[in-house]
């Protein structure tokens, strides 16, 4: 059996709360399969999520790596 797509960008993002400052994109490097519109979008959720439950931190964290990869990826337009 496989593990739905949504699970593994959960677990992405998870990873990527977790590491210590400055590894993100070594994070994000091991798991390049997984760098899409799908991840942006899901780290635009989980980001709101944080915002509207006092995480601000984590919230401006996931919007920012989100602008970078959408930037990375080309993705037409702004993930906020």
């Amino acid at each position: 059996m496989t593990v739905p797509r949504q699970d593994l960008y959960a677990a992405l993002i998870d990873k990527l709360l977790q590491c210590p400052n400055g590894e993100e994109p070594n994070v994000l490097d091991l798991h390049a399969d997984l760098l899409d519109e799908g991840l942006v979008k899901m780290m635009v959720q989980v980001a709101t999520y944080y915002a509207h439950h006092d995480n601000q931190d984590a919230a401006k964290f996931l919007i920012h790596v989100a602008r970078e990869l959408s930037k990375q990826l080309q993705l037409s337009a702004n993930p906020t």
